[in-house]
């Protein structure tokens, strides 16, 4: 097992540092950037500035654009005088160090942004994270138990419909019906908490920030619940279909038992397994179209500002980051089989 542990840390390595490598390159050739960028809003205020006073001095020169000495200097700000490949191994000196540098469009520290923007992403992630796993797993339990009975069918066509339904239509068709809209003015529309959410008693404070997630939550979570309602169907349908099953049931074993005893802790492993992605994974997945919808500034929204801006440091900043976070995240996926399944060996693959 250490064997296999250590040999997966190493494949980490080369991983990550093609994909880093794949993304900067990609970078180079991504038309416009962060000194055209500046040299665009230089121009933008130099040329509102001197149009305001053309009729009086006639010194307008803003047409001109910017000098040579202006673009080098903004060219050295942003490192770009260097060679793409000293710049590169520069950066990765850098985030080995987990010093990401800082925001060309924020101009903060890439880690204090990212830190900013967590609990918005974490809010809307564990909560649909949690929401998801208790309403899937005991529902697809009693699907499967009650395979192609009407509940079965009924619960398969809402989750369906419900899959099929964008997040940010339902977001704004639950605006519109319970947010002030056409209907009913029940729950808030911006932020994770009201103004005064300083003032309030803590109980006050606790009920004001789950009121406020009511909406954001339930139109990121819906869609969600039909793969994993599916997945735990199936998984149990495929256990209870095997030879153990009816062995223990002619033992006179109880449904409950058979179930719980015997099917449950076979069908949960593909579940189980995929638990550990799913919970990291949760604490740094934003949505754009949701934050935007309510008025919540998260990952989604810094992520989409980042790459329109052409904000590399945040965008390879992260990417860095959160790459790290998936590989090992993967690799306890992949070692959440042999917990959850004592069969389940990695010795014959550290053999090989």
């Amino acid at each position: 097992m250490s064997s296999y542990i250590l040999r997966r840390l190493l494949f980490m390595i080369p991983t990550l540092f093609g994909v880093m490598l794949v993304t900067f390159v990609v970078t180079q050739f991504v038309p416009g950037g962060p000194v055209e960028r500046m040299m665009a809003e230089i121009e933008g205020r130099g040329a509102g500035a001197h149009e305001a006073s053309a009729g009086r001095s006639g010194l307008y020169q803003g047409g001109q654009g910017l000098d040579q000495e202006q673009m080098a200097k903004l060219t050295v700000i942003y490192g770009f005088d260097k060679p793409p490949l000293e710049r590169f191994f520069t950066m990765m000196a850098n985030y080995l160090r987990f010093d990401f540098g800082t925001s060309y469009y924020h101009h903060q520290r890439v880690a204090d942004l990212v830190i900013s923007k967590l609990p918005v992403s974490m809010s809307l992630g564990l909560w649909s994270f949690f929401i998801v796993y208790l309403t899937c797993i005991p529902l697809g339990i009693k699907k499967a138990v009650r395979d192609g009975s009407s509940f079965d069918i009924t619960t398969s066509i809402a989750i369906l419909v419900g899959y099929a339904i964008p997040g940010f239509v339902l977001a704004i068709v639950l605006i519109v019906l319970f947010g002030g809209g056409s209907f009913w003015n029940i729950f808030p529309l911006r932020g994770l908490v009201s103004d005064n959410w300083s003032e309030l008693p803590l109980m006050q404070k606790i009920l004001d920030y789950l009121w406020h997630m009511v909406l954001p939550v339930f139109s990121s979570t819906v869609g969600s619940l039909a793969v994993m309602t599916l997945l735990t169907k199936n998984s149990f349908l495929e256990e209870i279909r095997k030879q153990y099953v009816i062995t223990a049931r002619a033992k006179g074993l109880s449904e409950g038992a058979v179930l719980y005893r015997h099917i449950f802790r076979n069908a949960i492993i593909p579940i189980i397994t995929g638990f550990p992605g799913s919970f990291i994974a949760a604490f740094f997945t934003g949505s754009l179209l949701i934050e935007t919808i309510f008025s919540l500034d998260g990952m989604g929204l810094l992520a989409y500002e980042s790459m329109m801006n052409r904000d590399y440091p945040v965008v390879l900043g992260t990417l860095y980051f959160f790459t790290i976070i998936g590989l090992v995240a993967r690799l306890l996926s992949d070692l959440s089989y042999v917990v959850v399944d004592p069969r389940i060996s990695f010795e014959s693959v550290e053999k090989v």
